[in-house]
């Protein structure tokens, strides 16, 4: 039997404008994934000026966008999107979060709600501090799964003290048909992009600006917006203030190394991979990364990436990683991101769980048939 496509809802932080936010391009390759597999999907997303500026995709070819103004603008327009679809699922830092959910759990009357969260060490930090700026903890029982960006024990943390019903990993995916080498010339030693953030500058200071500083000969780069003027970036250091998505792989491609450069509350919960790491290993390019715990169970120390705790470590790396070695490591790094960590498997991941609950969540016998059908 041909697999059934599924109607699935997303309110998420943004889909159109990648503008000092890593959540829209999450958001497109989960949903590229989804349509790949045949499933239709709805991206509901606030009007916000600040991204309203600074659209780098304005009509995606694998959805339906559209813009609301508000609480109650959103739900007297797609109350019928909301009540009707397979899914609903609410993402991190949605402007009104709370009023939101609220909203839409009175819409969906007990059908499937979903929560992804692509900051969980940040939310989770939140709501120990009572800051609920996008989700109250007496949200977290609301939803049937809690799908979270950051994987291990965080999982049974956000079952057993924030009384989440099921927690489960959804890690970032990359978008294979977008992310590949593209054979352009290096220009970069050691490159970075990122937004600006207090918590990972330091790291940054550590292993790139640092290692800057003492080889000056070498050629380094950062890109991401919101970095403070006062910073002094050494003469070899190159500023790209924003680069869209569609520019990542020849920024990657044009790298003998890039860096990844972890949050701190990330670094703490540990099984939170950036998806700059499978972005980059999806182009070939040879990654020097902070540590965290279950890095090294993704891309193991040594074989798909190279893990540095000082400066020392990066400049040795730098100077010291033969050609040979470093397309080693980068080969190693994508086979292992192509074979789990795409779009299209993220996609199957998350329509499988789908069908695994069915069972256990509160779904319509005719929803529950689609969701066995749709990975069947």
């Amino acid at each position: 039997m041909k697999n059934r496509s599924l109607d699935i809802v997303f309110i998420g932080l943004s889909l159109s404008s990648s503008w000092g936010n890593g959540h829209a391009t999450t958001f497109r390759s989960l949903l590229r994934g989804l349509h790949a597999l045949g499933h239709s999907v709805l991206f509901l997303e606030r009007d916000v000026p600040w991204y309203a500026d600074s659209r780098d995709l304005p009509d995606p070819d694998f959805c339906v966008l559209k813009y609301y103004d508000g609480v109650s603008d959103m739900t007297s327009r797609f109350a019928k999107a909301l009540n009707d679809a397979d899914a609903v699922i609410v993402g991190s830092y949605v402007p009104q979060g709370v009023q939101i959910i609220d909203a839409v759990a009175a819409v969906r009357s007990g059908r499937p709600l979903f929560f992804y969260d692509i900051d969980t060490p940040v939310t989770l930090a939140k709501l120990a501090n009572n800051d609920e700026e996008y989700l109250a903890r007496r949200q977290v029982p609301l939803f049937d799964t809690y799908f979270s960006f950051s994987g291990g024990p965080v999982l049974d943390r956000l079952e057993a003290e924030f009384r989440a019903r099921n927690a489960a990993p959804l890690y970032c995916s990359v978008d294979a048909g977008q992310y590949r080498a593209t054979g352009e010339p290096v220009e970069w030693d050691l490159g970075y992009i990122g937004t600006y953030s207090p918590d990972r500058q330091p790291a940054l200071e550590r292993l790139l600006i640092e290692p800057a500083r003492r080889l000056p000969d070498r050629r380094f780069v950062v890109a991401g917006p919101q970095y403070p003027l006062d910073i002094v970036w050494p003469v070899n250091v190159e500023r790209i203030e924003h680069l869209p998505p569609a520019k990542h792989a020849s920024f990657y491609s044009r790298q003998r190394f890039t860096l990844n450069v972890t949050r701190a509350d990330m670094i703490e919960a540990g099984w939170s991979p950036s998806v700059r790491l499978f972005e980059a290993a999806a182009c070939g390019t040879p990654i020097i990364s902070d540590f965290w715990n279950g890095l090294d169970r993704l891309l193991p120390d040594g074989e798909a990436i190279t893990i540095a705790r000082s400066t020392d470590d990066v400049i040795a790396a730098l100077t010291q990683t033969s050609d040979t070695r470093r397309e080693a490591i980068a080969r190693a790094a994508r086979a292992r991101v192509m074979a789990t960590h795409t779009a299209e498997v993220r996609a199957r991941e998350l329509v499988a769980h789908f069908a695994s609950d069915r069972q256990r969540l509160r779904i319509p016998q005719e929803i529950a048939g689609r969701l066995t059908e749709s990975v069947a």
